[in-house]
């Protein structure tokens, strides 16, 4: 072959073809990643942060290959959890607490603070905490409701008096709570804090915050409420798909509350049917997002336990009246 045609192949990109080895494109190595199976409500507030993580690749990034499982409600996540059926479930820490007290090794790492308050309407007949004796306060969650007990709780630090017989207390599901503020059949409310939102949104008000019941029980640091929830032994046997998970986690809630085009990404799993609702939504849950797990925010947690044991006792938290070692994962930190 003379110089020239050789040339001319190697232009021509012939010269794998002449070579008789066929040129490939270049793939990169398969990185194998972690896999973690994570059960929410199908339509709770935690699938706004698993949406993150998944729209913006965050489990990728951490090595983490994300299964999501739709459950009915928190019983259903629990037994979903104590089954194996998923890794990790949102759930309170008292009930982490309440369970390891009985043997099991179930652990939290916190997902989010304490949140939500007392709602009134502003022209109503409760302008102050004094107001309270003689009327009526629809509650979510039932007579253990953590928001509730922590009202007892403050309410008696501050006028010596139990309000649960200054009261009169109706429980129900969230959206009847709602209902019986909003058409003037109670004359305050205590919900879930999504559902506070949407009263708020329609011109109620916040007459007092839990986290500002828990300043004035000599709470300094806010305390967590909620958190991921999963066994000991499954963070022992998978430790990079737990650890992985919950740095996404921490990196979805920076984003959560420092870009707004985030949110504007998340609207429609939001139910917000106009823009003042989906901003007072985006408002109360960024007062929830807890961005670092440090010592103190155990030791707030430990703090608000004991007053939660000592108010709502054994039907709150059952045998422990204490909240057990190890309640908090020590595997993991944000500092």
């Amino acid at each position: 072959m003379k110089r020239r045609e050789f040339s001319a192949l190697l232009g021509g990109g012939l010269i794998g073809t002449a070579l008789g080895a066929p040129a490939r494109a270049f793939s990169p190595p398969t990185v194998k990643r972690a896999p973690v199976k994570v059960g929410a409500l199908a339509t709770g507030t935690a699938q706004w942060e698993l949406a993150v993580i998944k729209d913006m690749k965050l489990d990728e990034k951490h090595g983490v290959e994300l299964e999501t499982k739709d459950v009915s409600g928190k019983d259903a996540s629990h037994v979903a959890l104590m089954s194996g059926d998923v890794d990790i479930v949102l759930s309170d820490y008292i009930w982490v607490a309440g369970v390891r007290a009985t043997g099991e090794d179930f652990t939290v790492v916190p997902h989010s603070y304490a949140v939500g308050g007392l709602i009134v309407r502003p022209d109503g007949p409760i302008q102050t905490l004094t107001d309270l004796p003689g009327k009526t306060i629809a509650i979510a969650g039932g007579p253990v409701d953590k928001s509730w007990v922590a009202l007892r709780a403050y309410y008696k630090k501050e006028t010596g008096e139990d309000l649960e017989a200054q009261v009169d207390a109706r429980f129900g599901a969230p959206p009847l709570v709602n209902e019986l503020l909003l058409e003037d059949k109670a004359d305050a409310a205590l919900n879930f804090w999504h559902f506070n939102a949407r009263t708020k949104a329609a011109g109620m008000k916040e007459l007092i915050s839990v986290s500002e019941m828990m300043t004035g029980l000599g709470i300094a640091e806010q305390p967590p409420l909620l958190g991921w929830v999963f066994r000991e032994s499954v963070a022992a046997e998978k430790p990079e798909a737990i650890k992985g998970y919950l740095d996404a986690s921490f990196e979805a809630k920076r984003l959560l509350l420092q870009r707004d085009s985030v949110w504007d990404d998340i609207r429609p799993l939001m139910n917000a049917e106009d823009d003042a609702l989906f901003l007072q939504l985006r408002e109360d849950y960024r007062a929830g997002i807890l961005t670092d797990y440090t010592p103190g925010v155990i030791d707030a947690a430990g703090a608000a336990y004991a007053i939660m044991a000592e108010v709502g006792g054994p039907d709150l938290v059952g045998d422990a009246m204490t909240m057990p070692e190890g309640t908090f994962w020590s595997g993991y930190t944000t500092s």
